[in-house]
C-alpha cells in the first residue's frame, strides 16, 4: 500500500522536478549539468515506457532487482575488478531502483563509477608488477572462464592471484600466436623446433604486447564520464522491461540511424553491448562479414585489430567505443578476434566494405535429381526488404513472384524456400509473401498493450505457386521470418524443416526520440537526449499462438551444429512470455501427405547420411567445449588444446553462417576469391539434399 501511494506522490513530482531543473538550470560546474540532464533523462524514460511498453509491467521493488542485476553485469561483467565489499555496497540500492528515478537520485551509477575506477587504478598497479616478473608458463594449473560459476574475490591478494591467472593465459595466447607466426608450423599444424634464446625472445614480446593491450583497455575504461555511467545505468533500467527495449544514447541512436539508411562503410555487422561483451546480433546480407562468411550471431568479439596491427581488448568497452574501432573506410582491412558460442576462439579477416546491394535480393536456381529426373526450385531470402524511399521500389514479394515464375518455367515439381539466417524486415512483405502460396486469408495477428488485435490478411485470390514447398529454417531465422513460415504452417501449406526452433522474436519495437518529446521550455540546453527503442506490439499466429519466445516449432527437425546451444529469446533476460490469443477462422490446405511417415523418413535418410553424422559429432563436441570452462595455464596442454581444433576445423565440412555447406574452412590464400555462386553454395548443403528428399516423399506420397 505504501508503494502505490509512492507511486501516486511520484507521478506528482514530475512536473515538481522539472521545474526545479529550469530554475537550478544555470548549472555551476558541468558535474551540476550531467546532473540534471541525467535526471530528466530518467524521468522521462520512465514516462514514455509507462505510456507505451507492452506489458504495463509494474515498477516496483521486484522491478529494481531486475534492473540492478543488469547495472552490476555491466559494469564488473567478468568479476575481475570488484571485490565483494564493493558489491555489498552496491547492493544496498538494489530494491531503490524504482524510487531513485522517480526521485532524480543518481546515486548507485555514481557510487558504481567510484568503485570501478578505485579498482581499475590497483589492477593497473597489480598487473604492471606481475607483467614484470613473468608467468611459469611449465606450471600445471587452471582458471574458471565462466563468470555465472565464480563469485568476486574477497580482497586484493584473491584479486592479485585472480589477475595473474588472467595475465598468464593472455600470455600463452600471444607467446603461442608469435611462435606461429615467427617460427612456423609442420603441415600437421605442429609447432616447429625453435633454440631456447629465439623462445625466451618471444615470451618477452608476448609479455610486452599483452602489457600494451591492458594498458589501453584501462586507459578507455578510466576515460569514461559520469554521463557514460549513467548512460548505461539507464539502459539497464530499459532492458528489465524487455532485452529489446534500450535507451540509445544521442551518439548510439546515430550509429543507430546510420545502419537504418544503409550508408555505413565497415564489416556490415549489428552488434550489442551484452553485459560487458560486444555480442554479434545479426549479419547484414550483402555485407563484408557477409562475404567472409565467418562471423556470425551470438558471437562475441574480444579484440579488434587495424590489419597486422596490434589487437586492442574490447572486453568491458563502451559499445560506442568498439564500433569505432571496428568501423573504417572501405578496402581495410579489420582482424577481429571472436569467442564462438561452443566457446572456442578465432581471429576473423574481414576487408571493410560497403553493402552489395545484389547480395540481399532474393535469389533462386533449380535442383535436378539425378534418379528420378525431376527439377525443384530453391529460393533465398536473405532478409525481408523494402524500399520506402522511393529510389528503386524494389521489395522481395515482387522479387520472389519474378523469380517463381522464372522457375515455374523451368517445371520446377516442387520447391525449397530457404528463411535460414533471415533475420527478418518488413512486416508487409511477411504478409503479402505468404499471399503468393494461398487463394486468400488472414496471415498474422497483432496485438497492442491495450489488448486491441488487428488481423493482417492476404486479400489477393490469386494464388502464383501451388506444388509442394519445403521451407528451411534455424536458430536465427526471427521476425518476419516466423510469420511466413508460421503461417504456412498453420495452413498446411508447406513442410517446415531445419533447427528444433526459430529465434522467437515476436515482438515489435517503435522508436521514441526524446528531444520530440521534450517540449518544456528551459530544457532544450539537455539536448540532445538520445532515443528509446520500446516493445509496443505482440505478434500472434492465426491459430492463435504467439511466435514470442517459442518461436516455431519445424515439423521435421533436423540435426543442427547449433544444437545444445543456449540460443534464441528465450534464453534472454526478461523477455516476454509466450502466451495464447484466440485463433482466427481460416481453411487448411490438404498436404496431401501423413506428417508421421515423412518424419519417419527424414529420420531414416539422416541417420545414414554422412554429412548430418558429422553435424551431430561438431555439435557434441561444442557441447563439451561449453560446458568445460575450466581453462587449463600449463604450455603444453593449451598447444594440445589449439592442435586438436585445428585438426576439427580442417578436417571436418563446416556449416557457414549462412547455413550452407562450403566444405573445409578457408584458409588466408582463399580470401580474396570470388564469393560462391548460388548452385556452388547448395551444392552439398545436406540440409537441401534433405528439402528435396521431403518434396520427393511428397509427390511419391500424393501419387
Amino acid at each position: 500500500m505504501q508503494k502505490q501511494r509512492w507511486n501516486r506522490v511520484g507521478l506528482l513530482l514530475i512536473p515538481l522536478l522539472l521545474v526545479l531543473l529550469v530554475v537550478s538550470g544555470q548549472s555551476k560546474t558541468a558535474a551540476d549539468f550531467d546532473n540534471n540532464r541525467a535526471r530528466l533523462l530518467g524521468h522521462m524514460i520512465q514516462q514514455q515506457l509507462t505510456k507505451h511498453h507492452y506489458s504495463h509491467k509494474k515498477v516496483d521493488d521486484a522491478f529494481s532487482r531486475q534492473a540492478f542485476d543488469l547495472y552490476l553485469k555491466q559494469l564488473d561483467s567478468q568479476k575481475r575488478f570488484l571485490l565483494k565489499s564493493d558489491v555489498a555496497k552496491l547492493e544496498e540500492y538494489q530494491d531503490a531502483v524504482d524510487d531513485a528515478i522517480r526521485r532524480g537520485r543518481l546515486d548507485l551509477p555514481e557510487l558504481g563509477r567510484v568503485l570501478l575506477n578505485q579498482r581499475i587504478n590497483r589492477v593497473q598497479l597489480i598487473t604492471a608488477a606481475l607483467l614484470e616478473q613473468g608467468f611459469d608458463l611449465e606450471r600445471d594449473e587452471s582458471f574458471e572462464t565462466d563468470p555465472e560459476k565464480v563469485d568476486y574475490v574477497s580482497n586484493e591478494e584473491e584479486l592479485k592471484e585472480l589477475w595473474r591467472k588472467i595475465l598468464k593465459y593472455q600470455v600463452l595466447i600471444r607467446y603461442l600466436n608469435l611462435y606461429e607466426d615467427e617460427v612456423g608450423v609442420d603441415d600437421d599444424g605442429k609447432l616447429l623446433k625453435a633454440e631456447p634464446e629465439i623462445l625466451a625472445e618471444l615470451r618477452t614480446k608476448a609479455r610486452e604486447k599483452v602489457r600494451k593491450s591492458n594498458e589501453s583497455l584501462f586507459n578507455r575504461m578510466m576515460e569514461e564520464t559520469s554521463q557514460d555511467h549513467y548512460d548505461r545505468y539507464l539502459n539497464a533500467i530499459t532492458r528489465a522491461y524487455d532485452p529489446h527495449t534500450n535507451y540509445l544514447a544521442p551518439n548510439l541512436k546515430e550509429d543507430f540511424d546510420i545502419q537504418m539508411s544503409g550508408s555505413l562503410e565497415g564489416i556490415g555487422a549489428t552488434l550489442s553491448e551484452d553485459d560487458g561483451y560486444i555480442k554479434v546480433v545479426r549479419i547484414i546480407p550483402g555485407s563484408a562479414a557477409y562475404r567472409q562468411g565467418e562471423l556470425e550471431a551470438d558471437d562475441i568479439i574480444l579484440q579488434v585489430a587495424q590489419g597486422s596491427d596490434e589487437p586492442v581488448d574490447i572486453t568491458d568497452t563502451r559499445l560506442r567505443d568498439a564500433v569505432d574501432l571496428i568501423r573504417g573506410k572501405k578496402g581495410t582491412e579489420v582482424r577481429l578476434s571472436v569467442k564462438k558460442p561452443d566457446g572456442h576462439q578465432m581471429v576473423i579477416p574481414i576487408i571493410r566494405d560497403v553493402v552489395e546491394i545484389a547480395e540481399t535480393f532474393v535469389k533462386g536456381t533449380t535442383v535436378t535429381d539425378k534418379v528420378s529426373g525431376r527439377t525443384f526450385g530453391y529460393i533465398k531470402i536473405p532478409s525481408f526488404y523494402r524500399d520506402y524511399n522511393g529510389g528503386t521500389g524494389r521489395n522481395c514479394t515482387d522479387d520472389l513472384r519474378k523469380e517463381l515464375r522464372r522457375l515455374k518455367k523451368e517445371k520446377m515439381t516442387g520447391l525449397v524456400l530457404d528463411l535460414r539466417n533471415n533475420g527478418g524486415g518488413a512486416l508487409s512483405d511477411a504478409v503479402s509473401i505468404t499471399g503468393l502460396f494461398i487463394e486468400s486469408g488472414p496471415v498474422v495477428q497483432v496485438r497492442n498493450g491495450e489488448g486491441k488485435i488487428r488481423v493482417l490478411d492476404d486479400t489477393n485470390r490469386s494464388v502464383e505457386y501451388d506444388g509442394p514447398m519445403v521451407v528451411l529454417v534455424n536458430r536465427f531465422s526471427a521476425s518476419a521470418s516466423e510469420i511466413l513460415a508460421g503461417a504456412l504452417q498453420d495452413y498446411g501449406r508447406a513442410l517446415i524443416v531445419g533447427d528444433e526452433h526459430t529465434h522467437g522474436k515476436g515482438t515489435v519495437q517503435a522508436m521514441l526520440n526524446l528531444d520530440r518529446e521534450l517540449g518544456i521550455q528551459g530544457m532544450a540546453k539537455y539536448m540532445p537526449l538520445g532515443a528509446v527503442k520500446v516493445t509496443i506490439q505482440k505478434f500472434y499466429r492465426i491459430s492463435g499462438d504467439s511466435t514470442q519466445e517459442r518461436g516455431v516449432t519445424p515439423d521435421i527437425v533436423l540435426p543442427s551444429r547449433m544444437d545444445g546451444l543456449k540460443s534464441g529469446e528465450k534464453h534472454l533476460e526478461n523477455a516476454l512470455p509466450w502466451d495464447k490469443i484466440k485463433p482466427v477462422q481460416y481453411s487448411r490446405w490438404n498436404l496431401g501427405a501423413d506428417l508421421t511417415k515423412l518424419q519417419a523418413n527424414s529420420s531414416k535418410r539422416v541417420g545414414a547420411d554422412e554429412g548430418f553424422a558429422k553435424i551431430v559429432e561438431r555439435a557434441q563436441k561444442a557441447q563439451q567445449r561449453r560446458d568445460e570452462t575450466s581453462q587449463s595455464l600449463l604450455l603444453s596442454k593449451v598447444i594440445a588444446e589449439r592442435e586438436e581444433l585445428r585438426k576439427l576445423n580442417q578436417g571436418d565440412k563446416s556449416i557457414s553462417p549462412h547455413g550452407e555447406d562450403v566444405g573445409e574452412l578457408a584458409t588466408d590464400d582463399d580470401k580474396n576469391r570470388e564469393p560462391p555462386t548460388l548452385d556452388e553454395t547448395i551444392a552439398d548443403d545436406p540440409y537441401v539434399d534433405e528439402g528435396v528428399a521431403l518434396l520427393q516423399d511428397l509427390l511419391a506420397l500424393r501419387s
